[in-house]
């Protein structure tokens, strides 16, 4: 078995090596496509790929774990390995990453009092339980094993969310006990309390940065000593977030400065080397003053675009690889296949407020209940109660309700509230009369992923709702994860302003990535042949979804819009290019 070391340096069998990754997260690209992009990062000049194991995908229920199709993460690892990579292994509990939570599963909120990333003995309890079986899993990739993966990484930028160093040094015990016989790291920021408070002893402390690579090592080689100094990640580009000005971009000049100082001196991983996409509903969402939930796509302005096309950046870290290591004979993979397949009109539609029973089951209480606390993670949740005594209303109120709200009275829209438009009363200037039904349809935009607010993520409605100042009881709730709308009844076509769903079809005589525009649409998610690619919004800058060629197939093709606004032009356009904003 091979032999990986860390010294002063990074040793295999005896002999430095120097390590160039890529970041690849393997559950943000379809697994068709993971071979094709590997083999580009292996043309980059890298000899290691790294990626994040999300918690929340693996076990999206209590004991339920999956590690099949997308989530195959022993595949993607073997893939690596075929190629000569080797691996860097970041296995949760808390990723960050811009994913849904940071990647902790959303039913850790079912329970009331949760205490999240500390010596918290219930948080603790579900760790050990997904880590012994995740462990199963993936200790065999190991290189003392015979596998490709170097080392693995203990939490996640720990030092900017607390300073709990039992709990570090808990997560170490765990890994060890669980079967990890491979080196240990951390990753945190270099300044500040950052570094200091995510140390942990026996672990590689390793920098998270995006800029004056040769001042970030000065810093660290202070607090670290003689060991080897690697930039965990290298941000090259950024996320976009749902009415940001644009797409944001690096600036290639600096970027190509800032990885030639880092690889003069040490070691680096680059994130991202290709970022894919947020499906269905796992974007994560940044709160500081506001709610910022980020788009679909995860671009991220990395050197190969979501769908994995060569850029500039590319090409222009190559050559500065090249001063480093050698680059390999094999070629650059060519481009796969992007096709325009035109324009579709809505075949049929079906109203959401008219489906509810088809699509869910009611369930009933005294005061309305959480997203969580009905035992749902993701999407929607709709919620009905009759209007008996409050025949006028000239207020309404909800309290603890995340993140965005349609309000219906009698079938009719009368309010959207998002994010802090949640915290104030609903006036309305004329009352609204002859009042018999109330309903709010709910979405979760993507749980926090970082600081915090973590564990205040609770989404639907966690309190109550008051109508003219007092509290309105007696509710009818259905979930609404997107996942199995098969009892849709189209005779029930959607109705203009209101939520529904719309049906499209086509025919493929071959497949191609593909980008659905949305323009003129409102708001919503779209399912391709029933998988949920994620969500559209009018307010960009996101302006096309991406659609992967295996998802679709030869012959005909489905496409499944969700749309909470009402709003549509009744055609969709299928495009041959990306458009970020």
């Amino acid at each position: 078995m091979d032999k990986f070391e860390i010294r002063d340096e990074f040793y295999l069998n005896g002999e430095k090596i120097k390590i160039i990754s890529g970041g690849v997260h393997y559950f943000r690209i379809v697994p068709e496509y993971w071979e094709d992009r590997l083999k580009k990062l292996k043309a980059l000049g890298c000899n290691t790929v790294e990626t994040y194991i999300p918690w929340n995908l693996h076990e999206k229920r209590k004991g339920e774990y999956d590690f099949t199709g997308i989530l195959d993460v022993v595949k993607f690892v073997k893939t690596a390995q075929a190629l000569g990579l080797w691996v860097i292994l970041r296995p949760s509990p808390y990723i960050c990453a811009e994913w849904e939570f940071g990647g902790l599963p959303w039913w850790l909120l079912k329970e009331d009092g949760m205490k999240l990333r500390c010596m918290y003995e219930p948080y603790l309890k579900h760790v050990s339980d997904y880590y012994h079986i995740l462990f199963e899993i993936i200790r065999p990739l190991q290189i003392t094993e015979g596998g490709p993966v170097i080392f693995m990484q203990v939490e996640n930028e720990y030092g900017y969310y607390g300073d709990d160093s039992a709990y570090l040094e808990y997560m170490k015990n765990l890994m060890i006990e669980c079967g990890c016989t491979v080196p240990l790291v951390t990753s945190d920021g270099p300044w500040g309390d950052a570094f200091s408070c995510g140390k942990l002893e026996g672990a590689l402390q390793t920098g998270n940065f995006g800029s004056k690579g040769k001042a970030q090592f000065a810093v660290m080689r202070e607090k670290i000593g003689e060991k080897p100094l690697m930039c965990m990640e290298f941000w090259v580009g950024w996320f976009d977030n749902w009415g940001v000005e644009c797409h944001q971009r690096g600036d290639l000049e600096e970027h190509v400065k800032d990885l030639d100082e880092i690889l003069s001196e040490g070691h680096v991983n680059i994130y991202m080397f290709i970022g894919g996409t947020n499906f269905g509903f796992m974007n994560g969402s940044n709160y500081y003053d506001v709610l910022t939930p980020d788009v679909t796509s995860y671009d991220y302005d990395a050197l190969l675009t979501e769908d994995g096309q060569i850029t500039p950046k590319y090409n222009a870290f190559r050559e500065v690889i090249s001063r480093y290591a050698a680059l390999p004979e094999n070629e650059v993979p060519e481009a796969i296949l992007r096709k325009a397949y035109g324009k579709l009109e809505i075949v049929r539609s079906a109203d959401l407020l008219e489906n509810r029973n088809n699509i869910a089951q009611v369930k009933e209480s005294v005061y309305p209940v959480s997203m969580e606390k009905l035992d749902q993670g993701y999407g929607y949740i709709l919620y009905e109660s009759a209007l008996e005594k409050e025949k006028e209303i000239e207020k309404i109120r909800l309290y603890g309700a995340n993140d965005r709200a349609n309000i219906f009275v009698n079938e009719t829209p009368s309010a959207t509230l998002y994010d802090r438009e949640l915290l104030d009363e609903v006036t309305f200037e004329q009352p609204l009369t002859d009042c018999k039904k109330l309903d709010i349809l709910v979405e979760n935009m993507g749980r926090v992923n970082f600081g915090p607010s973590l564990e205040l993520q609770r989404k639907g409605i966690d309190r109550c709702v008051t109508v003219n100042g007092h509290q309105h009881y007696n509710w009818k709730m259905y979930n609404l994860p997107m996942e199995d709308l098969s009892g849709l009844d189209y005779t029930k076509p959607a109705r203009k302003g209101l939520p529904g769903f719309y049906e499209f079809r086509f025919t493929a005589q071959e497949t191609g990535d593909t980008f659905l525009d949305f323009e003129g649409w409102g708001k919503g998610c779209v399912l391709v042949n029933g998988f949920n690619i994620g969500r559209f919004w009018e307010i960009g800058p996101q302006k096309r979804l991406y659609i992967p060629a295996p998802l679709l197939r030869e012959g005909e093709n489905t496409i499944l819009i969700f749309e909470t606004e009402g709003k549509h032009t009744g055609s969709i356009l299928l495009c041959d290019e990306p458009d970020l904003g």
